[in-house]
């Protein structure tokens, strides 16, 4: 792993393999670390040079010192439609993805984005649309306030979870998993790297500021609207953090994006679907190559039969 100076910021990361330049955005609380290595590896195998990195507040990226609201009450005031104050929103985690994508000499890269990482690759994807090759948002939302809303019994539950120790942090994550993941959830390997983690870094009140920057973040349809470059969107119908409707409306602000919906995928990256995943970001990868020198595709909706993914290429509207 290393470290350079971004956007006024210190960011840790670490880089994989060899060829077109990808970079990969963690979601709220996550570390780099958080990145399945088989996933990454399938990455790799696809054909990628893979950028991970620690936002802000968390793992060994630089770290702020304002305080925030508790998290559920930065949830509930978003639910009101009263956004919480916060030193900085999602634009600037973007800023600073684009920082390091200028510091490391990369030219412009395939973005994906994983829950607050997709909304952190959506607006990369609008403020610095020459930095970005395509667009890959998984199990997100573009911020509009009404789609993507976390179900209000995991809410009630998540309020009921003490503050995590670094003692009680592993089986913390753990209990939290169990409130949005799909079948496919490991608790017992989650826990094991949950803990490492906790070794790395244990930083909590981050993940509080991440969710503070996520409620004051301004709504990003508008500009989703402009975005040109090959834009693919997954998300799992059985997500119960950030409701499938997310991902429906983020496609929906695109023209010709993707929409893959796996059936048996929560909050989460189920590893049996790990190759398809990685599949349908190469295909979109490739887009960009041809976008040039053809029009995007356009198909109509079609739903596969049970037990696969539901595809929908999202066309003009």
């Amino acid at each position: 792993m290393a470290q350079l100076e971004a956007n006024g910021i210190t960011i840790e990361y670490e880089q994989h393999g060899s060829g077109d330049p990808l970079l990969l955005v963690m979601g709220l609380g996550g570390q780099l670390t958080d990145w399945p290595e088989g996933f990454v590896e399938m990455l790799v195998a696809a054909g990628f040079r893979v950028t991970v990195f620690d936002n802000r507040d968390i793992g060994l990226s630089s770290e702020t010192d304002w305080e925030p609201p508790k998290q559920v009450r930065a949830v509930v005031g978003s639910f009101a439609k009263r956004p919480p104050r916060s030193e900085y929103t999602v634009v600037d985690m973007a800023a600073d993805a684009a920082g390091l994508l200028e510091a490391l000499g990369i030219g412009s890269a395939h973005v994906v984005g994983m829950s607050m990482g997709g909304m952190i690759a959506q607006q990369l994807t609008i403020d610095r649309p020459e930095l970005v090759r395509s667009l890959t948002s998984i199990m997100s939302h573009p911020g509009d306030g009404r789609s993507g809303r976390i179900a209000g019994t995991v809410m009630a539950r998540l309020a009921r979870l003490r503050e995590p120790t670094p003692e009680t942090a592993p089986d913390r994550a753990v209990q939290s998993f169990l409130l949005w993941s799909g079948p496919h959830y490991d608790p017992v390997e989650h826990r094991a790297r949950a803990a490492r983690n906790v070794e790395r870094s244990f930083r909590p009140v981050g993940t509080r500021r991440q969710t503070t920057a996520i409620m004051a973040s301004p709504d990003r349809t508008p500009g989703l609207g402009e975005v040109t470059v090959p834009t693919l969107v997954v998300h799992g119908l059985l997500d119960r953090l950030v409701k499938p409707s997310g991902g429906i409306a983020t496609a929906a602000a695109v023209a010709h994006s993707r929409l893959v919906m796996f059936p048996d995928m929560g909050h989460d990256l189920p590893a049996p679907r790990w190759g398809e995943i990685v599949d349908e970001i190469r295909r979109n990868a490739d887009r960009a190559a041809t976008s040039a020198t053809s029009s995007a595709p356009t198909r109509p909706p079609t739903a596969s039969a049970p037990g696969s993914s539901v595809l929908q290429d999202v066309s003009d509207r």
